[in-house]
């Protein structure tokens, strides 16, 4: 008898849990979220987050309000999420670079991106696009790689700011290609891409979502894409590593908490952003983006910075950037 007694506790006990887990889980959110975008507005993290924005307003009943923080390379918001209260009410929408490129590049980071922040899930992932302003004489990469041997330093190349992926995708371009090129860093990829336009600058390797417009308005010519295929929607225009050959730079977008979020919000928010990626109307805006659809899991999202984390930390040695 005492035996079943403590059993019908313990079971009272797990569903008593069971139900505040779940309660918690209903009640989130109880009031507006604030979505830090690690760039200025214009650039890809931008434009996924606009994308994501309504869609999880609309999912959870509450505004979820766009917050962009550009600075050091997309490392300033990650630095602000860190600081926000564990609570689901301080997100962040980043890019690449300031989660696994940084902390390859950065003396004093105030993060640790495996450790102070929690992966929700990957939105998507695209390639990048290798562009110049119609003053430079060069049709394709090939002329290109042979315009900056023939005039070392000539080239100056925009980033999304030091350590941001355009950046390290530049870098990764002048070391294979054996070439020297300049690199004129900028607060975000929209601010970059806008003096590309002017033609303050010669090149950038921007992502392709955000060029597109302007490659099809004749603003900007595209050489070549950063990945190992060419994309459907664009087949004609050649890959980099066609030219440079072990070239592939891949972009992605991916939502983030901060350490200690409960787990009850982590998955509920990590649910609707998996049914996000399955809309039919939100997959194709994605992919008119350039950007392929994921939504994939927490455990799948941190798996993959790691690996993503030690396989810059090798481009980055072998391209010999120092850490600032």
């Amino acid at each position: 008898m005492m035996i079943l007694m403590q059993w019908r506790v313990l079971a009272a006990v797990v569903f008593v849990c069971m139900g505040g887990a779940q309660a918690a889980e209903i009640k989130y959110p109880t009031r507006p979220v604030r979505l830090l975008v690690s760039y200025p507005p214009g650039g890809p993290s931008d434009l996924t987050a606009r994308l994501a924005a309504p869609h999880l307003s609309e999912a959870l009943g509450q505004q979820f309000i766009i917050d962009n923080r550009g600075g050091a390379g997309g490392t300033l918001a990650v630095g602000l999420l860190t600081q926000a209260a564990p609570d689901g009410y301080t997100l962040l929408m980043s890019a690449g670079g300031e989660i696994v490129i940084a902390p390859n590049l950065r003396l004093k980071l105030p993060y640790d991106p495996t450790r102070d922040i929690i992966p929700i899930s990957r939105v998507g992932s695209s390639q990048l696009v290798l562009v110049v302003h119609p003053s430079v004489a060069a049709k394709s990469v090939k002329e290109l790689v042979a315009m900056a041997k023939t005039k070392p330093g000539s080239i100056n190349f925009a980033s999304a700011g030091s350590g941001s992926t355009a950046h390290l995708a530049g870098e990764q371009f002048k070391y294979l290609a054996g070439i020297d090129i300049v690199h004129v860093p900028y607060k975000g990829a929209g601010p970059a891409l806008t003096d590309l336009i002017a033609g303050q600058v010669q090149m950038l390797i921007s992502a392709y979502s955000s060029a597109f417009p302007h490659i099809k308005a004749g603003k900007l010519r595209a050489l070549g894409v950063t990945g190992t295929k060419r994309i459907a929607s664009a087949p004609d225009l050649p890959t980099i590593a066609e030219s440079v050959p072990g070239y592939e730079v891949l972009s992605w977008y991916g939502l983030h908490a901060p350490k200690g979020t409960p787990p009850a919000i982590i998955g509920r928010l990590h649910r609707e952003m998996a049914a996000m990626a399955r809309k039919p109307e939100i997959a194709e805006r994605l992919t008119a983006l350039g950007i392929e659809p994921e939504g994939n899991s927490p455990q799948e999202f941190l798996a993959q910075i790691k690996v993503e984390i030690a396989g810059w930390g090798k481009v980055i040695t072998a391209a010999k950037i120092p850490k600032e």
